[in-house]
């Protein structure tokens, strides 16, 4: 289970600043200690519990990089042609099995082993045979086209840190070295649920004045894309004692819990109560654009996110909030995703002190770099704006004005898994 200080998410009545809301997620978020070894092929999204290190070289041994002919370079003539007889034959897979002789060059194939003694390799295209010889022309510099073993990946080298979310490259590269499997950290198991009596599951008929529920499943998907066992506890009554229950039972066997809506100060948000009962609830009085109200707490020792009701602004606040602290229980080294500054193609105003996330699509400029087109509805419920979107531009605290031509940080879905 995530090992959590009493009142870990606590702070005061000011606001706090992003940058020390996510500096706090990372300083008390403990990753969930069970590991598991598992095959390669099952391998792709999951957090390595340990250093991978090659014990061989890659290559293991040193071989052509092109089609042509294995030559020793002090075979050749400098200033001219360098005519030398054809001896041998070397594929991918099959050695020549004899040390090379000076005066001879051997016909070899890209990724083949090269032989004892040549130190270079002549493209075939810059070559002529000549019935049972071969032409070569000058000006190859010594070593041309010839790969030393371990170029890739030397013997007893740190191929993949622990920590690391595993890509199909880093798969590939684990796999380069002999590797069938990896340890890695246990899938993160989470609690899911939406509160709301307006709510309703997709395909049931729907009553007056009910909405159908796309909160739950849009966060699934993302905690799914994460790596999380995701336990779907469905959609619960605007009821005290249900929410309260649901929340106890889930603590008991899950390392976090996550709903969207019910954590307000309305008199049908329950959450916010039962979570009280159980464990501590702390509303982040954080500056943001959209995104209020966000709650981090626990239910006894077990994390619990509390999301905006409205589908644009929970889908917002878990790509920057909720994210890094899912990674940090799941063990991963580097949470924090990558920004690209791309030119705004509008102007907009803000708050001072305020950080800001505007969707927007993606263009090629006049000049050929990208900018960012705002999306023309900003209402925290418009999930058609994620939809129809590339990413987000994130504004700084301190605008207030962004002018049309100005570099801003852009956060891609791409990068995030969105």
């Amino acid at each position: 289970m995530p090992q959590l200080t009493d009142d870990c998410f606590a702070t005061g009545g000011e606001m706090m600043s992003v940058d020390q809301a996510l500096a706090m997620i990372d300083a008390v978020a403990t990753p969930v200690m069970n590991s598991e070894r598992v095959d390669l092929s099952r391998a792709v999204g999951r957090i390595l519990a340990e250093d991978v290190v090659a014990d061989h070289d890659v290559p293991p041994h040193d071989n052509a990089a092109v089609d042509g002919y294995a030559v020793y370079f002090d075979d050749l003539d400098g200033a001219g042609e360098t005519r030398l007889p054809v001896t041998g034959r070397i594929a991918a897979g099959h050695p020549l099995g004899r040390e090379a002789r000076r005066g001879e060059a051997l016909r070899i194939f890209t990724g083949a082993p090269m032989p004892k003694g040549p130190d270079t390799v002549m493209m075939q295209e810059d070559c002529r045979e000549v019935g049972d010889d071969v032409i070569i022309l000058p000006g190859i510099k010594r070593g041309s086209n010839r790969r030393s073993a371990g170029e890739d990946v030397a013997v007893g080298s740190v191929i993949l840190s622990q920590g690391r979310r595993l890509r199909p490259q880093d798969i590939g590269l684990a796999a380069s070295v002999g590797r069938t499997g990896m340890a890695v950290h246990g899938r993160l198991r989470v609690a899911l649920f939406s509160t709301g009596d307006e709510l309703c599951d997709p395909g049931s008929p729907l009553p007056p004045g009910a909405i159908y529920d796309a909160n739950r499943y849009a966060l699934a998907a993302l905690l799914e894309g994460l790596g999380c066992a995701v336990t779907d506890l469905g959609i619960l009554a605007d009821d005290l004692a249900p929410v309260r229950d649901a929340l106890s039972a889930a603590a008991r066997d899950h390392d976090l819990i996550f709903t969207s809506g019910g954590v307000s100060v309305g008199d049908e948000d329950h959450v916010k109560t039962a979570v009280e009962a159980l464990g501590s609830l702390h509303f982040w009085r954080l500056a943001i654009k959209p995104g209020r109200p966000l709650a981090l707490g626990q239910v006894g020792n077990i994390p619990f996110v509390g999301l905006p009701g409205n589908p644009a602004a929970a889908m917002i606040t878990f790509l920057r909030f909720a994210r890094p602290l899912i990674l940090r229980l799941a063990g991963a080294s580097h949470v924090a995703p990558l920004l690209y500054r791309v030119r705004a193609a509008f102007d907009h105003k803000k708050k001072r002190g305020r950080r800001e996330w505007v969707r927007a699509r993606l263009e090629v400029g006049g000049e050929g770099g990208l900018t960012a087109m705002k999306f023309p509805r900003e209402g925290a419920g418009i999930l058609t704006s994620l939809v129809e979107s590339h990413g987000l531009v994130e504004l700084p605290e301190e605008m207030t004005q962004l002018s049309k031509g100005t570099m801003v940080d852009f956060l891609p879905f791409s990068e995030v898994g969105a």
